[in-house]
């Protein structure tokens, strides 16, 4: 009948497409091959090699904890006023309420200059008796502000001028998460006079109180430790009052400050701050027989 049932000699069957005749509907080839092309192209893009970049470059940030050192935090039911005392630092606040201790962790090997300056200021009491004048709600807390006022931290002696305000290495890492531990620069505070002194040394500092992470804070302030214990201490001075003006008085003072009175940013200086205070009763090392630990992950 012009058939045989006997494969003829020649390619393997998976070629064999090519002895048989054209096909009747060549438009399915066009489809597919177009079809195919456009498959293969994004998967051909897909199994390139990301590009080099000077990021990828950099070596990772050594977050080893090298010293620890604590910080415990109380209440004054009353305001802070000094007492006729011969010391230089008499007890501001004899009724206090303990509220804990923090458990700090320093990025030694990160920041050094950063970590002895803040490791000073403990050892040396410096922070004792101080206190926490700021309260962003769900942000974080600042405390060591300089000052002559009761509460306010005098100018330290002493300590190192810090260049690593001027690194950007020292910026890398970010507010991520509660409990991180860092050089309070762009929100500082301290007196111009003192700001001008060629002595100056910054030591304010803030800690982060979640929930979530502070993105403004990022590549402006200098996270230089974490939290290692005391992250409910942190918690409950958050959940301090704080004094917050109306949006109408807000406006007005925005307004005042277009206009340069003055008044204005004394006025502003009152915002953020805690209704009741919370202070630094204690402060200082802690001596372990291997330090260098990792950072806690928080789950």
């Amino acid at each position: 009948m012009g058939y045989s049932v006997t494969t003829p000699p020649g390619p393997p069957p998976i070629l064999s497409n090519h002895h048989h005749p054209p096909n009747p509907n060549p438009k399915s080839i066009t489809h597919l091959t177009r079809r195919s092309l456009l498959l293969s192209a994004p998967l051909s893009l897909t199994l390139q090699p990301p590009p080099s970049s000077a990021a990828a470059s950099l070596p990772p940030t050594d977050t080893t904890i090298t010293d620890r050192v604590f910080m415990d935090f109380s209440l004054c039911p009353t305001y802070f006023r000094p007492l006729s005392s011969p010391d230089s630092k008499p007890a501001l606040c004899p009724d206090s309420l303990p509220l804990g201790r923090l458990v700090l962790g320093l990025y030694g090997h990160h920041v050094p200059l950063t970590v002895s300056n803040f490791k000073s200021m403990c050892t040396s009491s410096a922070y004792k008796g101080t206190l926490v004048h700021k309260l962003f709600p769900g942000q974080f807390f600042l405390a060591g502000h300089q000052g002559d006022k009761p509460g306010d931290v005098r100018r330290p002696m002493g300590l190192a001028r810090n260049t690593e305000t001027v690194d950007s290495k020292a910026f890398a890492l970010t507010h991520s998460r509660p409990g991180l531990l860092s050089l309070n620069l762009s929100e500082n505070d301290d007196e111009d006079d003192i700001k001008l002194d060629p002595d100056y040394r910054n030591v304010e500092f803030l800690i982060t109180s979640g929930p979530g992470p502070c993105p403004d804070l990022d590549y402006k302030n200098i996270v230089f430790g974490s939290v290692l214990e005391g992250l409910d201490v942190v918690t409950a001075i958050a959940a301090i009052p704080t004094y917050r003006p109306s949006e109408k008085i807000q406006q007005f003072n925005d307004f005042a400050e277009f206009l340069g009175d003055e008044r204005a940013v004394n006025a502003r200086a009152l915002w953020n701050k805690p209704l009741k205070t919370v202070y630094i009763s204690d402060c200082g090392e802690l001596n372990v027989a291997k330090p260098s630990l990792s950072p806690p992950s928080l789950p």
